[in-house]
């Protein structure tokens, strides 16, 4: 076997190397569901700019392409069928010309009305349609544009938002006072997908994970709020619309754009219009810019990313590259980290300061340019890569940007030991029972996947498990969170394999003893998770659980990468469910050197937005091969370079 795995890993490598960049880092597509695209269709004819005709028949292929044989559209490939992504898609194939009466239009309608129809649609999808007056906007949760002239110790100060949504939520704010409507010249609807008239939708109902006291206070406090909505003094209100215009345009950050996500972008650009920006105006055309630097155009299809992921791809594909002791791949990797370097946030103190205002800045951004939201997972990762390079790569120097970001994520830390992806002790729970909250992502807390990435980097450099407070409060805070099964919840990639793989990093980082109870007992159940054919799969299906919980799905080279790394964390490299998980990645490599991943791995927001990292399929199959070879030939980098 040591022979094909080198093979493979020679072939991994190769192909690895073909994607590096001029400057040094990797950037690999990152593809959400047929909403996000449906979204960009939406923007554009919002604003009144005509597609190029060759894209929109790509933007319509790739959405047709997307749709379930039963008419509806998913989350994620082979996935359940979701209703807002495919209310999206189906108004947006309309606006690219496809009419009600085409057959798989009729699918798609009647598959929705089956489903309650277009009026059980979700806050976010309900904005866009009261952007095209399909429905009023007084069915949506009112976010009073007030909200930006309370106290900072008020419950509903724009601090306590997470800051992903907050900018989102301030955009809306302004856009329900305005409330604008799209150009539409064609006057295309979508009544057909109403069961009752548009205009006699109701609020949306309280969602699952809604706390059901709190959800019927709130929603009587937003009854209130729409009734005396139109009372409000006009001078407090004109005061609040400027600090929330200012506070939107204030996140422009060059092309990139607000957010440097596109429904951030998306929004924050309808916002403008309605303000009455000019076309011309260079934030307007910024803004346009950012948007279509996210467009991915191939000669049959186009779709639009989410966001993109330079950061985190380049980490990860720096961490194979130095775990093959290849000369190239070392080379290649030092390459990485010197780009990465470069982009550390160290001056700028952004949305994490305000419950950490004296803690220096020491992070790393998910994309390119977003220093107000540098991330936690990011940085220990980055990190971690960065100490590893200093161990096997003669003469690389990192030390002065580890030990920043190690001070910044020893500041980050939780008060219950745990950390957030973006802000420290972000955890006003109470807020993702609003009416606008149905998606349940109004707070960052603290998340066990993330909290073991930062115990990696800490054990990596040395921690133990009683050597301080910082240590001893995180490792309490994972064992707590430990579910009965012995899995760990995963927040940031589907979902108990993701998380239990990140706990087990880092605990063996630290030294934390492999017969433990906790060790044996997530071992044991990745290993009882093994699919037939070697492999491991989840489904995102299991987020969507009262109780979540695994949920098996066919096997992916990356969920059996993170499988595999996490048995080899827990000491079971020689088991031969390991073996078979090894065989399965050896039998499932393309021709060119890459895996492919059969649907989305990666998670956004559980239940409401999956991603597919198209990287995910090369750089973590490549490091669970190399790991194996590592431990089970204990070869040391420093002797046996190729």
């Amino acid at each position: 076997m040591n022979t094909r795995v080198k093979d493979v890993l020679d072939n991994a490598l190769s192909a690895l190397l073909g994607k590096q960049q001029a400057d040094g880092h990797w950037v690999f597509e990152f593809e959400a569901d047929a909403g996000i695209t449906s979204e960009y269709v939406l923007l554009m004819h919002f604003l009144g700019e005509s597609l190029e005709p060759t894209l929109q028949t790509r933007l319509a292929r790739y959405l047709r392409d997307r749709q379930q044989a039963e008419g509806g559209w998913s989350l994620l490939q082979g996935g359940r069928f979701n209703l807002n992504a495919s209310v999206k898609t189906y108004f947006a194939l309309k606006l690219l010309g496809h009419t009600k009466d085409e057959p798989h239009m009729q699918r798609a309608s009647t598959l929705i009305r089956q489903h309650g129809g277009a009026a059980n649609c979700n806050v976010v999808t309900r904005i866009w349609l009261a952007l095209y007056n399909v429905i009023p906007w007084r069915v949506l949760p009112l976010i009073p544009v007030e909200v930006m002239l309370l106290p900072r110790w008020f419950p509903f100060h724009l601090s306590k938002i997470f800051c992903i949504p907050r900018l989102f939520t301030v955009a809306v704010s302004v856009l329900q006072v305005l409330r604008p409507t799209a150009r539409n010249p064609q006057d295309v609807g979508i009544t057909e997908l109403f069961i009752h008239p548009a205009n006699e939708t109701t609020p949306f109902p309280r969602a699952p994970h809604q706390n059901r006291v709190w959800f019927v206070c709130f929603s009587a406090i937003d009854r209130l709020l729409h009734r005396i909505d139109p009372w409000r003094p006009k001078g407090r209100r004109k005061k609040a619309l400027d600090t929330a215009v200012a506070y939107v345009t204030g996140q422009l950050n060059g092309e990139d754009g607000y957010g440097a996500t596109l429904p951030t972008i998306a929004i924050s650009l309808i916002m403008l219009q309605a303000l009455g920006y000019p076309r011309d105006h260079r934030a307007m055309q910024t803004a346009r810019r950012a948007c279509e630097k996210l467009l991915v155009v191939t000669e049959q299809q186009a779709y639009c990313q989410p966001c993109v992921s330079p950061v985190w791809d380049t980490a990860w594909a720096c961490q194979a590259l130095l775990e093959t002791g290849n000369r190239r791949g070392w080379e290649a990797a030092v390459r990485g980290i010197d780009w990465l370097k470069q982009r550390q946030i160290l001056d700028v103190y952004g949305g994490w300061a305000v419950t950490r205002p004296h803690l220096r800045p020491g992070g790393w951004a998910f994309q390119y340019v977003l220093p107000n939201h540098p991330d936690v997972d990011d940085a220990a990762l980055v990190a971690t890569v960065m100490h590893k390079a200093m161990q096997v790569v003669p003469g690389a120097d990192y030390g002065e940007s580890i030990a920043r970001a190690q001070e910044w994520i020893k500041g980050m830390q939780g008060r219950h030991g745990g950390w957030g992806a973006y802000e420290a002790d972000n955890t006003q729970y109470y807020l993702n029972s609003i009416p606008f909250a149905e998606h349940g992502m109004m707070i960052d807390h603290p998340t066990a996947d993330v909290s073991g990435r930062c115990l990696a980097l800490l054990g990596q450099l040395g921690a133990t498990p009683v050597c301080d407070d910082i240590t001893g409060k995180a490792l309490n805070y994972l064992l707590a969170e430990q579910e009965t099964d012995g899995s760990w919840y995963g927040r940031w990639g589907i979902n108990f394999i993701y998380g239990t793989w990140s706990v087990l990093e880092g605990l063996a980082a630290m030294g934390y003893d492999t017969q433990s109870s906790a060790v044996q007992k997530a071992r044991h159940w990745l290993i009882l998770r093994q699919n037939e054919d070697g492999g491991w799969g989840e489904d995102a299906c299991g987020y969507s659980l009262d109780h979540p919980r695994h949920q098996p799905s066919v096997s992916t080279p990356s969920q059996t990468a993170w499988a595999l790394l996490g048995l080899m964390a827990a000491g079971a490299v020689e088991h031969p469910v390991t073996a078979k998980g090894i065989e399965y990645l050896l039998k499932a490599q393309k021709n060119e050197g890459t895996w492919t991943d059969p649907h989305a791995t990666g998670t956004g927001v559980p239940r409401v937005l999956y991603t597919t990292y198209h990287g995910y399929g090369l750089y973590f199959p490549m490091w669970a091969l190399a790991r194996y070879c590592t431990l089970r030939q204990a070869r040391t980098p420093a002797t046996e370079v190729i």
